[in-house]
Formats: structure tokens, sequence, C-alpha cells
């Protein structure tokens, strides 16, 4: 189990495969920026350009938050140091009803150029619930399995129930969750069990800071130091493989 930053590099070359701009720096954002810190490739890919991803349309019609959300992503990633990212430019809220044989096949281009050591994404459930998160996730598994070099991790997003039972009324309050989840994970399941340094912590959430539309609010109302307690952990297990080949059928 990797507990500590010096254990990264045990990672290689990642490959991290997110729905929406933002999901990437939550889940996988310290993880990143220790990798470029120590040399290690890290791509990014992303399903969609988020431009549903407001409460207020009127300012922010799909369009315009598409182009803002696109330009807020490359600063973000430019913080955590990561240089290679790509789009596949689907619709977002719409991962579901698009051909999942065609993404499929150009996550496995992908997996294929790349030949990463480790992939991260979300597990089945989509750490949220949401469709375009679980859809996301399994679009990965089908891709690692046909194009993936034999060794390859899959890592999948987890919640520990340590951090569900700290932050559950934080993360009612803000909607993080559909009902009925998070599915939280023990620690005994785990593969990456990792409390952010302060300084690594302190870069992430400058680089989820940039991502305005999706996080000014959020930090402002908790404050800097409530919001980087929040996200210092990042947790991930080992994917199941047999559900892997179910996906392929």
């Amino acid at each position: 189990m990797i507990t500590s930053s010096d254990r990264v590099a045990e990672l290689g070359t990642i490959l991290g495969v997110w729905a929406h701009p933002d999901d990437e720096a939550y889940l996988s954002g310290g993880l990143m920026a220790l990798a470029r810190d120590r040399g290690q490739r890290v791509v990014c890919v992303t399903a969609t350009r988020g431009e549903l991803g407001t409460s207020d349309p009127a300012t922010w019609p799909p369009d315009r938050l598409a182009d803002e959300r696109t330009g807020e992503l490359a600063h973000c990633l430019g913080i955590l140091g990561v240089r290679e990212h790509r789009f596949l430019n689907y619709r977002d809220g719409g991962c579901a009803d698009a051909d999942a044989p065609a993404a499929i096949a150009r996550l496995a281009e992908i997996v294929d150029e790349v030949r990463p050591d480790t992939v991260l994404t979300f597990g089945p459930d989509g750490i949220t619930g949401h469709a375009d998160h679980r859809t996301v996730s399994a679009w990965a598994g089908a891709a690692v399995e046909l194009a993936a070099p034999p060794g390859t991790r899959l890592l999948h997003a987890a919640v520990p129930d340590r951090h569900a039972r700290e932050w559950a009324s934080l993360d009612a309050e803000l909607g993080v969750y559909e009902p009925g989840f998070p599915l939280v994970v023990g620690p005994d399941r785990l593969s990456i069990d990792l409390a952010l340094p302060p300084a690594v912590a302190a870069r992430k959430v400058r680089a989820l800071a940039a991502q305005t539309t999706q996080t000014a609010g959020i930090i402002d109302a908790l404050g800097r130091e409530r919001y980087t307690a929040w996200v210092s952990e990042e947790c991930y297990l080992e994917a199941e493989r047999a559900a892997l080949a179910l996906a392929l059928r």
C-alpha cells in the first residue's frame, strides 16, 4: 500500500481518465504533482468539457462555460506540472448515451500510445454516482483490457469509511453525492491511502482554485484551511479485473 509520497514513483507512467474538468484535481491532484516532480510521465484524459456544470446557466450558457472550463483546466494542470492532456469531447451529461465501442476504441488508442504503468479513474460507482463518472469508469476499464501492456495497474478512486464519517455533514450540505453514495471502503482494501504533505495539499488547492467556476464559491464558504483539509487525502483500490472482463462482452 502506498501511504507516503516517496512511494509515488512506484506508479511509473500514469494515465488518468476522467469525466469532467476538476475530477482529475479533486481525485488525483496530489498524486499527479508528486509524480511530475519526480520526472514521471503523467497524461490526463477528460471525456467532456463540463459545459453543464453551473447553477446559473443564464450567465454560463453551455458554449461559454465549456470554453471557460477548458482554460481553467489548462491552468490547473499547469500548476500540477502536467503537460499532456486530451479531451474526448463528449457531451456533458451524455456519456451514457454515447457510442460505447467508439469511446472505448478511442481510449484504447491512447492507452496503446502512452503505455502506462498505472491507470487512475473512477470505480464502477463513479465515486459520486454521477452517470458520466460511471460510464467513463467502464470505458477506461475496457480500454485497459484491450490495449494496456501486461502488468498495467488499474486503480479506482475510493472513499475510505473514515473520510466519509468525518465529512458526512459537509458532503451532504454541498450535495456531493447522489442518493445511496458514496460506497465507502475499509482501509484494508486500499492500494493508495495517501495523506498529502502540507506543501502538496496547498499546491493541489491552488490547482483547484484555478478552476474558478467550480471551486470559488466552495473555497470562499469553507475557508482555505478547511477546504484544504477536505481534499488532502487521495485513496485508490485495485480494480476487480473479472468485472472488467464482463464489460467487454
